[in-house]
């Protein structure tokens, strides 16, 4: 049960979370271990810091934002699955999209994380 809450956090202390980078990576050294390694298409980042900084890229792209857990979470041994909805609005537009995580953990942290993600 505790990676499932973990995951839950991570949906809603980081990508629901404040929008402020320095705020962003003082959750996240509490969800993610320090060699944290993430996966998004295109390219990887390392560490609470980048991770923070990733997430805060994507809300600074959209006046506001929100994800919600769709399916799971699911935990087989170290690894995680969810499936998320987010919807952002910009300039009065709003954008669906979908995706789907697969995080690993170490302890109670997620060490590593794989993104799938398209708009809809």
């Amino acid at each position: 049960m505790a990676l499932q809450e973990t995951y839950r956090r991570w949906i809603d202390d980081l990508w629901n979370g404040p929008s402020d980078a320095d705020l962003l990576a003082e959750k996240a050294r509490r969800i993610v271990t320090a060699n944290f390694q993430g996966h998004w298409p295109g390219h990887d980042v390392h560490g609470p810091a980048e991770l923070a900084a990733a997430i805060a890229e994507t809300k600074e792209m959209f006046d506001s934002i929100e994800f919600s857990i769709e399916v799971g979470p699911f935990v087989d041994g170290e690894h995680v699955a969810g499936r998320w909805a987010g919807v952002g609005t910009r300039d009065g537009r709003t954008t669906r999209f979908i995706g789907n995580d697969i995080l690993r953990a170490h302890g109670d942290r997620f060490a590593e994380y794989w993104l799938a993600t398209f708009q809809l």
